[in-house]
């Protein structure tokens, strides 16, 4: 048995195939790098790493945090398809409103980008009877056909509206088109007004005719009034059919939720989420490698479990024994830092531990612990004129105002961070010669929001005030996650 969440963390817009009794799972990346992280399961319940797609874009300045940022958008909402022996994976960047397409022939990678033009919003492929097709768009649906090698619109091919939205919200979108015995299957969400979250199956015997359907879901989990939707469906290994879907889960983030369903008259009909889930496995007693890495910056290279926000700047770190992190820009906050080096937060408890060494530090200068979101809060050593300080700052939930919680003088430059996703708070403590770790400050509210658009993250960042140049040496990261039982 498996809880359900599957998954106590930030994967969301999952797409989920099943490749030679494995299977894979996409989800959205944003402005962390590497990305489009793929993951692996022999049951669809229990979840591992299996690669990145991904190492970085390179296509402008603001992905390196160079005259500005990406916060909130870069890579959303991939598609992930096996056909012709190649893994595909299409995926749009919404700061660039450019298509990506890269190729594998082992999900383990290496990943090859191969060229392709258009913005196919939320896409969804499907390989058809030696045709291609692409899903996509916002309130109106479109199913367009891409050329064979998936470069660009196939001139004169299948071009047309198959769902348009009036609701007032959030209109179609998140796509995945299927076809299944003798129906096309176009699995899409919606947010009406007043409402959650709902999931639709519209269908068609072909492309060309009319696809008729509508709403067929709008369920809770844990009394949280947020809907569980977007994904499209997948079959068991014992012949069960479920959809693998997402839903909002506070600052936690959007994660991943699987939902059992039968066909009736050819409709999928849910009954009801369950919070406890059993399904068979390929691969029986198998043991999966956890989702976050609980030990130290090292050795060379980092764990893949970690990823940096937005592209990094190569020159000016270090990984070879723990994590050296060098200034060339002047900054404010941990929101303005280049080179954090972070990893998701897992529910319904994380504590994350780590070691600054500061001796390199320039006056101005602070690194630190933060929980990255855009009410971001930093526990951090800095160098004054006088010596080294702590300083608890945090920017208000409510006012957005930059708040000095704390400044401490500084006895062992280790520092950790609590989160607790059942109250959306985090606490940060130092640790104290005589006493231990001792508590920093009050406990910073944690909201989920779309300036970042993204679960809450523990990261390690460095930044400058006065004069850049200056460095600090990380070191002891370790993390707890307390689960839930199954």
């Amino acid at each position: 048995m498996a809880a359900n969440p599957i998954l106590y963390a930030d994967y969301p817009d999952p797409d989920v195939i099943c490749v030679h009794e494995t299977y894979y799972m996409i989800s959205t990346s944003m402005h962390m790098f590497p990305g489009a992280q793929l993951l692996r399961s022999y049951d669809m319940l229990h979840w591992e790493h299996c690669a990145y797609v991904y190492d970085i874009l390179g296509e402008t300045p603001q992905q390196r945090m160079d005259g500005g940022h990406i916060y909130g958008r870069g890579m959303w909402a991939a598609t992930l398809r096996h056909h012709g022996g190649l893994f595909h994976v299409v995926f749009t960047s919404n700061d660039t409103h450019q298509a990506y397409h890269y190729t594998a022939k082992q999900a383990e990678g290496p990943w090859m980008r191969q060229p392709m033009t258009g913005f196919w919003y939320d896409p969804s492929l499907l390989f058809d009877g030696g045709r291609v097709y692409i899903a996509h768009g916002n309130r109106t649906i479109r199913i367009t056909e891409l050329t064979d090698d998936l470069s660009a619109q196939k001139p004169g091919g299948l071009d047309r509206v198959v769902v348009v939205d009036t609701c007032e919200g959030l209109g179609w979108e998140g796509s995945h088109l299927v076809h299944i015995g003798d129906w096309y299957y176009l699995f899409c969400i919606h947010w009406a007004k007043g409402g959650m979250r709902a999931m639709g199956c519209f269908r068609a015997h072909s492309l060309e005719d009319d696809f008729t359907g509508g709403a067929f879901m709008e369920l809770d989990l844990d009394d949280r009034h947020a809907g569980v939707a977007q994904g499209g469906p997948l079959q068991a290994a014992d012949g069960t059919w479920v959809l693998l879907l997402f839903q909002d889960h506070g600052a936690v983030g959007r994660i991943p939720v699987v939902v059992p369903f039968r066909w009736e008259d050819s409709w999928p009909v849910v009954e009801s989420i369950p919070k406890q889930l059993e399904l068979p496995s390929f691969r029986p007693g198998y043991e999966y490698a956890p989702l976050y890495t609980r030990h130290d910056l090292g050795p060379y290279p980092l764990s893949p479990l970690w990823q940096w926000n937005h592209e990094p700047h190569q020159e000016l770190l270090d990984t070879h024994h723990g994590l050296r992190l060098t200034t060339d820009r002047l900054a404010a906050n941990c929101t303005e830092a280049i080179n954090t080096l972070t990893q998701r937060c897992f529910g319904p408890k994380y504590t994350a531990n780590v070691c600054l060494h500061p001796e390199d530090m320039n006056i101005g200068d602070y690194a630190g612990i933060c929980a990255l979101q855009g009410c971001f809060a930093q526990l951090a050593v800095t160098r004054r004129e006088d010596g080294f300080r702590l300083v608890y700052t945090r920017r208000d939930t409510a006012s957005g105002e930059i708040i000095t919680e704390a400044e401490l003088p500084l006895e062992v430059c280790c520092l950790q961070a609590a989160f607790d996703f059942n109250t959306d708070t985090v606490q940060f403590f130092a640790l104290s010669d005589d006493k231990g770790w001792v508590k920093v400050g009050q406990p910073h509210r944690l909201v989920y929001r779309l300036d970042h658009f993204m679960g809450c993250r523990v990261g390690l960042f460095m930044y400058s005030t006065i004069e850049t140049g200056g460095s600090a040496w990380f070191t002891g990261f370790t993390c707890h996650v307390e689960e839930e039982k199954e």
